[in-house]
């Protein structure tokens, strides 16, 4: 966890959300055209034009949870699974409620075992206490009708926030939705699609959460593909989104998308200001102590650009990792942003992309005067490409530290970066933990929105799935929460994507495996084709690399098998 005088702005606690529950109605519709499958619909309603909150919005039907619905006399009328006990209960008891309330639409059964009908809704009245009307006409409350799809914790930056579970169930039969012309408007069946298309031309106004819940269920054919994804019990989702700016707007991001993470990092609180377009002019502060200066290099192999850090302060001085190509402009924009104070320069390892800018970054700082800070790093190895020939002033050793320290107004100010050997894309490649901020950066071993290509033999599967298991260890013992990669945007719960990285080179050997399996004589190009199938042929040769990788640590594991020749 970054130190708290590190962060770029003042931590403020974000308002505590408010529970609500929100359910989504589904029905299978037949075809536009008459002909075909059918096709899933869901109900949706327009919000008042005066409402607090997101006025004139389209909505699934809900609102907040209230007393009455964590009541026991409302729990005892309700028919539910064994996972519905408690907060779960009383939250589908509130969507069902606000279902009923909003539009008219009861999920209820009669003793029989019939759903309710029209009549039984006319016998109800929508502002008078719902358990007591349900409970005197004899119904029982179709909680078991209702699953969790997902659960929604507003942005930390909004004032006004809700945490709510997004359920689904079927739309009962012989209903119609009735709006109340007070809270909602204009109920209407629409495809997640077409709400999509109707949002995107101006037509159909939704908030982030239904937008990406709609993306999300336009993926399902029909209700019971929905009702089969979602019946084990938990939500297929959990996010509270945050947000940056990009193209000059506020743009928001779940857990899973790559800019989450610096978002995290940067704006903690949820201060949602941060700029996430790419560039290459500026350097781009993730703390106090760390800013980050991206190469002009784009590219299938580097993304958006090699990222260049320098880490420290003007009372610290300066150590630069990876200075990247050999680009004059960069280096110099790299030179300015520590104020020419470089005190060392480390390269992660020796690719064409991260260290030749050493030497020539090395030579700017003494031309103006200052020692020559030392080129560290390790020197490339043997099985290194000529491209990747790189000897450094001084090797580091595992384990080594590289400390700054200077006085500031609240007295001595230090910053570590302990060195880890993690060999594996390179021969030579090593990461850096900034110990008093819990930040890996993490060279090419650890990339964000792409794996890193395994190139025999400087690069060895082996190792690198060692290494991955040992920077496991290193977050844990130092309680790293962020990851610095050389491409792409920070990543967050460090162990955690090192850990999907893990299985994701794991399920990929196996299919490499099976690859070799079905097809012992096969040749390299076939293998590649088996277990890549699902990446574009394009970039077939560079994952024939990664395979190659794969093929050797399959043959040191099990000597004895598959022993056809490369």
């Amino acid at each position: 966890m970054p130190r708290d005088s590190q962060h770029l702005h003042p931590r403020r606690p974000p308002v505590t959300p408010l529970h609500a529950a929100t359910v989504l109605l589904l029905r299978d519709a037949p075809a536009p055209d008459g002909a075909g499958a059918s096709t899933l619909q869901v109900l949706m309603t327009r919000r008042s034009a005066t409402a607090s909150f997101v006025p004139g919005a389209y909505v699934f039907p809900g609102g907040g949870i209230e007393a009455q619905d964590a009541a026991p006399a409302s729990h005892a009328l309700a028919d539910h699974r064994p996972a519905q006990a408690g907060e779960r209960l009383t939250e589908a008891l509130a969507a069902l409620r606000e279902s009923f309330e909003e539009l008219g639409i009861l999920l209820a059964r009669r003793a029989d075992g019939r759903w309710a009908g029209p009549e039984d809704i006319a016998a109800l009245d929508r502002k008078a206490p719902f358990a007591a009307q349900v409970a005197a006409r004899g119904l029982r409350l179709a909680a078991d009708a209702m699953y969790p799809l997902a659960h929604w914790t507003a942005d930390r930056n909004l004032p006004k926030r809700f945490a709510v579970p997004f359920l689904v169930a079927r739309m009962p039969p012989g209903q119609e939705p009735v709006a109340d012309e007070s809270e909602q408007f204009e109920p209407v069946w629409v495809s997640p699609a077409d709400a999509l298309a109707r949002h995107e031309a101006g037509q159909f106004f939704m908030i982030y959460p239904t937008i990406r819940t709609l993306e999300r269920l336009a993926q399902y054919a029909d209700v019971q593909a929905v009702l089969d994804a979602v019946a084990h019990e938990q939500p297929l989702w959990v996010s509270s989104p945050r947000s940056g700016l990009l193209a000059g707007k506020e743009a928001r991001y779940m857990e899973h998308e790559a800019p989450f993470g610096e978002l995290a990092l940067v704006c903690p609180d949820g201060l949602g200001q941060h700029v996430l377009d790419w560039q290459c002019e500026r350097p781009v502060p993730l703390l106090k102590n760390v800013q980050r200066l991206t190469a002009p290099n784009p590219g299938v192999m580097t993304g958006p650009g090699t990222n260049s850090y320098l880490v420290g302060e003007p009372a610290t001085g300066y150590i630069a990792i990876d200075p990247g190509p050999q680009d004059g402009e960069h280096l110099e924009r790299l030179w300015r942003a520590a104020g020419g104070d470089i005190r060392a320069i480390v390269c992660t390892h020796s690719h064409a992309d991260h260290s030749p800018g050493a030497a020539p970054l090395q030579a700017l700082v003494a031309a103006h005067g200052r020692a020559a800070p030392p080129v560290l790093g390790l020197p490339s190895a043997p099985t290194a490409r000529a491209a990747s020939h790189f000897v450094p002033d001084r090797a580091l050793s595992d384990g080594e530290l590289l400390t700054l320290t200077g006085q500031g107004l609240e007295g001595e100010i230090t910053h570590t970066l302990e060195v880890v050997h993690t060999p594996g894309h390179a021969a030579n490649h090593l990461c850096l933990i900034l110990r008093e901020d819990g930040l890996l950066f993490s060279g090419d071993h650890i990339l964000n929105g792409s794996t890193t290509i395994i190139d025999p033999p400087d690069g060895n599967m082996a190792h690198y799935l060692d290494s991955l298991a040992r920077l496991d260890a290193l977050c844990v013992q130092h309680g790293v929460e962020f990851i610095a990669p050389a491409h792409g945007y920070v990543l967050c719960d460090a162990r955690g994507a090192i850990a999907h990285l893990t299985a994701h080179r794991l399920a990929r050997e196996a299919k490499v495996l099976a690859a070799m399996q079905a097809r012992p004589e096969g040749s390299m190009e076939d293998w590649t084709r088996l277990a890549y199938a699902d990446v574009p042929p394009r970039m077939w040769p560079l994952a024939q690399r990664s395979l190659l990788a794969h093929v050797e640590r399959i043959r040191m594991l099990e000597p004895g098998n598959n022993q056809a020749a490369l």
